[in-house]
C-alpha cells in the first residue's frame, strides 16, 4: 500500500454573515486552521449588500490562501 501526500498550494474560501464581527471571527478561525497546513493569506476581498425589504445587511468575503515559501 503506497501513500502519496501532496501539499495544498492554493485554497480559496468563501464566508458570509449578517454580522461583521461574526464574519471577522470566521475568517480569523480559518486563518489559524490553515496555518497548521502552512497556508498563509495571499489576498482578501469583501463586499456588503443590503436587503432593503428585510432591512438586513449581508457581509461576504473571499480569502485566498497560498502555501508559505520556506526560507533557506
Amino acid at each position: 500500500m503506497n501513500f502519496q501526500f501532496d501539499m495544498i498550494e492554493d485554497k480559496i474560501e468563501f464566508f458570509e454573515s449578517h454580522d461583521l464581527k461574526d464574519l471577522e471571527k470566521q475568517i480569523n478561525d480559518k486563518v489559524e486552521q490553515n496555518k497548521a497546513i502552512l497556508l498563509g493569506v495571499q489576498s482578501v476581498s469583501h463586499q456588503m449588500a443590503v436587503d432593503y425589504e428585510q432591512g438586513k445587511k449581508l457581509y461576504s468575503a473571499v480569502v485566498h490562501f497560498k502555501l508559505k515559501k520556506q526560507r533557506s
